[in-house]
């Protein structure tokens, strides 16, 4: 493991506002109002988030877990905006090691870049960790966007340029921070990737939602849900207070193994799943199996305003069909009974075109301290936005609904 690359959290003047720009090393040190403030201003007023992953808790959780921090590769490096009298903008903001938990691919980047011979890591990540889900990365105070968001911007860029990191990414930014003056003002580069979602098109139920599909598509899930529920057990749906201790417990089987066989070792820690127990069940739906009294199977779920997560799968006993329905249709029938609007299915997984997941765009932005290989890796992303915006179109045209109102 590399040692942590950076310098105990420094403090900078912004060069040409009055904002200050600021790094820390805990959340503790900005405090759960102003983060709150910016990342989730919509609960101030009685609402959900619009997304549970950037708000206090949920990354408080993975820091006093230990899921982030010493010997995880993930340094913390909060990035904070402050004007004279409160903070306006904040980012999640970490030094990395190594390119795990990320999801965003930049493995091939890392390899060129030391073969050239440069040193890829350590490098500067404003991201959710070991989280693929579209959400605000540059947290902005309402009645500040534009200058908070510069602030930040610049704030990042100095922060990586003084450290003489090779280079600085914000992974799973919205559009609409990706396509902003600021960053392209910066010298950071767009990036487009695609993952797959579920779209609720008004759905009454889960058979308002196959009418719109081809008969054989209608058919064949129809068939997978039947074989699911034939492993001989029962299948919960449980969020909220709901949710107890023991649940954590089996769910911490499912998640090793499965952390196991994908990543070598779990992102997260045991200590993560208690802490959420107390701080984030009302943000989380967890699909649990049962057979013969005990769980054999389970699959995590995030909620937001007007989106289902899917997070994490994992199991004890093998059952036909029964990843499909845990992961993919049970989302499906929750998102319905509770009106959300999407179901962001994770990363990767063109086995989910088939169950009425469309690929749908992901953003990234990227700043990269050496010129030369800034401009490869433009050209690069450059025939990877065609070559994505192609295979969407190609496999969009494949999937499962009907083609016209009148087919059978």
């Amino acid at each position: 493991m590399i040692p942590d690359p950076l310098p105990d959290p420094d403090r900078a003047a912004a060069r040409e506002t009055q904002i200050e720009i600021s790094v820390v090393g805990r959340l503790d040190e900005i405090g759960a109002a102003d983060w709150d403030a910016c990342a989730c201003p919509e609960v101030a007023d009685g609402g959900r988030p619009d997304d549970p992953f950037t708000t206090y808790r949920f990354l408080h959780a993975l820091e006093a877990s230990g899921s982030v921090g010493a010997g995880s590769g993930w340094g913390p490096r909060y990035l904070v905006a402050r004007t004279e009298d409160q903070v306006i903008a904040v980012a999640p903001l970490y030094a990395k090691s190594h390119s795990q938990g990320e999801f965003i691919f930049d493995h091939n980047w890392a390899h060129a870049y030391e073969r050239a011979g440069g040193r890829y890591y350590p490098k500067l990540q404003i991201a959710v960790p070991f989280t693929p889900a579209t959400g605000r990365r540059l947290l902005v105070r309402p009645g500040y966007e534009g200058i908070g968001q510069s602030a930040l911007v610049q704030g990042a860029v100095q922060v990586a340029a003084e450290a003489e990191v090779s280079s600085l990414h914000i992974t799973f930014c919205t559009e609409a921070e990706a396509e902003a003056e600021a960053g392209a003002a910066m010298g950071l580069m767009h990036r487009v990737s695609q993952q797959f979602h579920w779209v609720n098109r008004g759905y009454a139920d889960f058979d308002g939602f196959l009418a719109d599909l081809s008969s054989r598509k209608r058919k064949n899930i129809r068939k997978e849900r039947q074989t699911a529920h034939a492993f001989g057990g029962e299948i919960q749906q449980i969020t909220g207070d709901d949710l107890r201790p023991d649940h954590w417990d089996a769910f911490w089987v499912f998640y090793q193994d499965t952390g196991a066989r994908k990543w070598g070792t779990p992102y997260l820690t045991r200590r993560f799943f208690d802490i959420a127990q107390e701080t984030l069940r009302d943000d989380m739906m967890l699909v649990l199996a049962h057979r013969a009294g005990r769980p054999v199977a389970g699959a995590l779920n995030f909620v937001g305003r007007d989106a289902l997560y899917g997070r994490y799968w994992g199991c004890v006993e093998d059952h036909p069909c029964l990843h499909f329905e845990a992961c993919y249709y049970q989302a499906i029938e929750f998102a319905i009974a509770h009106g959300l609007g999407t179901v962001e299915a994770g990363a990767q997984g063109a086995h989910k075109l088939a169950r009425g997941y469309l690929p749908a765009q992901t953003h990234s932005l990227h700043w990269v301290r050496d010129q030369g290989f800034a401009e490869a890796i433009q050209r690069y992303l450059e025939a990877e936005k065609d070559a994505v915006g192609e295979e969407i179109e190609v496999m969009t045209s494949y999937g499962p609904f009907k083609k016209t109102l009148s087919e059978d």
